[in-house]
């Protein structure tokens, strides 16, 4: 059976790793077991994945991002070249905790996380939500909002597509949204 995936020879793939058809992985990156890579997905140059991290299928990572054991990229999700994820919030060099003990961060489907921004664990980013290159995340993201500042607040809201809505939540595009406790819903 031949691979489906492309790894530059310059990164370090673990054993006990799936990768699927039609990923690229690129130079310099290390990849540690118990990960799971969809299809089609780009990892680029310097790329990090701790110890069972789950990444979704159309997944791009962006030069230099470590994926910590905890973090969960859904489909389609884009991490912005040097973007930070963390998965513990009270660290100590001297006392640490160990896997099992490293907080989650879920990044759902279609989300964009802008370069340089930090997300602290144990929090959600909405679906197809937009954080602004630089911004802090320490609370939940609602689903298509779009998150900046330091510490992150919602801004505005962004289709699915990618434009900003107007003050109506609809977008040039066409669609439709509707506000809803998780944030939008695109009406249909």
């Amino acid at each position: 059976m031949s691979r489906q995936f492309y790894v530059h020879e310059s990164s370090y793939i673990d054993r006990d790793v799936v990768i699927g058809n039609g990923t690229k992985i690129w130079h310099f990156c290390h990849i540690q077991r118990g990960t799971n890579i969809g299809s089609g997905c780009i990892i680029g140059q310097n790329v990090y994945t701790g110890e069972n991290v789950k990444i979704g299928n159309g997944v791009k990572i962006q030069n230099n991002v470590s994926v910590f054991s905890g973090v969960i990229l859904e489909d389609y999700v884009f991490c912005g070249p040097s973007c930070v994820f963390t998965n513990d919030l009270s660290p100590r060099a001297k006392y640490p905790k160990g896997i099992a003990n490293h907080l989650k961060t879920i990044v759902k489907t279609g989300a964009s996380i802008g370069a340089n921004a930090t997300i602290l664990c144990n929090h959600t980013i909405g679906r197809w939500a937009l954080i602004g290159a630089g911004a802090v995340v320490v609370s939940d993201v609602p689903d298509y909002a779009i998150m900046t500042g330091i510490p992150a607040k919602v801004t505005g809201w962004i289709c699915e597509c990618g434009k900003r809505l107007s003050d109506d939540l609809t977008c040039v595009c066409g669609r439709t949204y509707q506000k809803t406790k998780e944030g939008l819903k695109e009406r249909k």
